[in-house]
């Protein structure tokens, strides 16, 4: 069975397609003989109670600088797609949370991945925080004197911005540090939610771990370590991928949160571990599928598409 498959995202002529998870969803798909439409949020609209978007026909190739083509707009009712991927990036602002309400008009209907509804109220930084025993210390606060306080009980912490995404902002502030009430004030004037504030993990230097979980489920796993001269270990920061196992420690977390997402129908997630410790749950447009199938690892992107079709019925 064929779909007609929508995919609402980022411009698609800036991303990069070696490490772009939702292209390799879109290459599957196309594989899969699906027909590809193309969107920004931009494009929605809500009128009488029915969403439109004007979407383009899309096809891909797995080609950098030649990796799309489009054909002509057109005004159509969203509910006539199969399946939508909803994949743009934070920042999770007023406008991703609108656009979360338009689609949750269309869904389960029309099969939204991830579910509208679920991603708006599991924004990653704060989703986590439900399962506190598997995370190291966390605070997250406004408050200099919450954050003060968290230093001076643990020394050496980082701080990062709560709907941050791709290691941006992410600084790392010992107990002595003269530039925290600097960095402070121009956080403060720059965002206006909160820090995220965490002990720091040493063994970073070692390695992030993304693990990916479809339906709740273990998929596969990449080790992001960080440059010498860099604290983050995103890739799009200069973060090395390397080939990895998961830890029994980690398949315990697997275990633990896998049936939370599937209850929330969080099909396609990524989290992050540090030396045992979960520090963030992604359910906005993981990355790492590209990754991992190149370092050897599963085929996640047809492990996703297997899932959908047997939720839709195909």
């Amino acid at each position: 069975m064929t779909f007609r498959v929508a995919v609402q995202m980022d411009p698609i002529e800036r991303i990069n397609i070696r490490g772009d998870s939702t292209f390799a969803l879109l290459l599957e798909a196309q594989a899969r003989g699906h027909r590809l439409g193309y969107y920004t949020t931009d494009r929605l609209a809500l009128r009488d109670g029915e969403v439109f978007v004007r979407t383009a026909s899309l096809t891909v190739r797995d080609e950098p600088g030649n990796h799309f083509a489009l054909g002509e707009e057109r005004r159509e009712p969203l509910a006539g797609f199969d399946v939508i991927l909803m994949r743009q990036d934070p920042p999770f602002d007023l406008a991703y949370i609108t656009a979360t309400h338009l689609l949750e008009r269309v869904h389960p209907k029309t099969l939204v991945v991830n579910d509208p509804a679920h991603v708006r109220n599991a924004p990653e930084k704060v989703f986590v925080t439900e399962f506190p025993e598997l995370m190291p210390p966390t605070l997250i606060t406004r408050d200099r004197d919450e954050i003060r306080a968290f230093r001076d009980e643990f020394g050496d912490i980082v701080m990062k911005p709560l709907y941050g995404h791709g290691g941006g902002a992410v600084f790392r502030v010992t107990r002595d540090d003269l530039n925290f009430g600097s960095l402070y004030d121009m956080f403060a004037v720059t965002y206006r939610e909160p820090w995220v504030v965490q002990r720091f993990l040493p063994t970073v230097a070692q390695g992030d771990k993304r693990i990916i979980l479809v339906d709740g489920t273990f998929a596969g796993a990449v080790n992001r370590v960080p440059a010498a001269d860099d604290l983050r270990s995103n890739m799009v920061r200069g973060g090395a991928a390397e080939a990895t196992d998961l830890t029994p420690r980690e398949r315990e977390i697997c275990e633990r949160i896998g049936p939370a997402l599937r209850a929330r129908g969080l099909l396609f997630v990524g989290i992050d571990v540090i030396d045992g410790f979960l520090t963030e749950i992604n359910v906005t447009s993981p990355t790492g599928i590209r990754a991992i199938k190149a370092l050897g690892g599963p085929d996640i992107a047809a492990r996703i598409w297997d899932v959908i079709a047997a939720k839709r019925g195909g």
